[in-house]
């Protein structure tokens, strides 16, 4: 790690691909976690302080409290990841701190995490691994641990932004599904191009899927999106998949839901609070628990950190950051 004070001094707060951290440290000051052990508030807090920018994961809190610690050097948040509701934006505005985001990088190895947990979870695959990892399968039989098909099926799609269309095209051209979606800002030209009909409401949508796969933001308005009432809505055997945002999913309520076959099943890589899952979920067989693995590859990770490698160049450079979000 570069002692010198000539260039600007980057805190990451979580261990990188090596290559990132290799040309982080060409490129800046760059300190690193070596521990890789989640930094406290306490610490986060020091490295505004200490640091001309941050770089954190979206696993980092970065509230409006460390935000505004005083005195504070950092200018510019790079988050490692294309969500950044870990970062109270407002409060960053109000201070004039940049803060950017990695999208486009992720969008392709976070579909085909969608689409693994649908098909996990039509053919009950999980549950059937533990079976064999218990020694309780006594071999083949005609209605031996049946799941559902997927080809064919109907697919709603709520949220239908760069991974919900990278979905939707995979679930055409891959499985022949009819997709439908509810996102009122995209165009329908635009969406049809992707396989994609348009529908009035979450509700239409929930009614008329077979499976169902949530793709918005993290949002106030989207908190708890799907809860008791609209889980009712959709058909029994039905099966919900969710790579967005935890906190879209009353995870309780889904937990009810499954258990009482309300839904048929469900498959889900994020959590609302992460890492830890509700109880009740851990219990059942009908759900595909991923721990975050949405952009798990080694490309995505490597190309999200140079992602925000670039923005962080570009604003010490006195450049627009290409990704900027406030």
């Amino acid at each position: 790690m570069s002692n010198s004070t000539s260039r600007p001094v980057v805190v990451i707060t979580r261990r990188l691909p090596e290559a990132v951290e290799r040309h982080a440290t060409e490129l800046f000051d760059a300190r690193l976690n070596s521990s890789d052990t989640a930094l406290t508030a306490e610490q986060l807090a020091e490295a505004m302080r200490s640091g001309d920018a941050l770089l954190p994961t979206v696993s980092d809190a970065i509230t409006s409290a460390i935000l505004s610690v005083s005195p504070r050097r950092v200018k510019i948040v790079a988050n490692f990841g294309v969500g950044y509701d870990n970062i109270d934006i407002a409060t960053a505005r109000s201070l004039g701190i940049v803060v950017t985001n990695t999208p486009d990088v992720l969008t392709d190895d976070t579909a085909d995490l969608a689409m693994t947990l649908l098909l996990m979870a039509a053919r009950r695959a999980g549950e059937g691994e533990r079976h064999i990892r218990a020694g309780d399968w006594t071999g083949w039989g005609p209605t031996h641990m049946l799941g559902t098909s997927v080809s064919g099926k109907t697919l709603g799609i709520l949220g239908l932004g760069r991974i919900g269309r990278a979905v939707a095209r995979r679930a055409v051209e891959g499985f022949g599904m009819r997709v439908i979606y509810f996102d009122p800002p995209v165009p329908i030209g635009e969406a049809r191009a992707y396989g994609a009909s348009p529908r009035q409401s979450v509700e239409d949508v929930l009614r008329e899927s077979d499976f169902v796969s949530l793709h918005m933001p993290a949002s106030p308005e989207n908190h708890h999106l799907i809860n008791a009432d609209r889980l009712a809505l959709m058909p029994r055997h039905a099966i919900l998949i969710n790579t967005a945002r935890g906190g879209v999913v009353d995870e309780p309520a889904l937990a009810a839901a499954l258990k009482s076959h309300v839904i048929a099943a469900a498959g889900l890589d994020v959590f609302e609070r992460e890492p830890k899952v509700d109880p009740a979920l851990i219990t059942l067989e009908n759900v595909v628990l991923l721990p975050h693995l949405g952009s798990a590859t080694i490309e995505t990770r490597v190309a999200m950190g140079e992602r925000a490698l670039s923005n962080l160049a570009a604003f010490f450079a006195n450049a627009p950051p290409h990704d900027r979000v406030a």
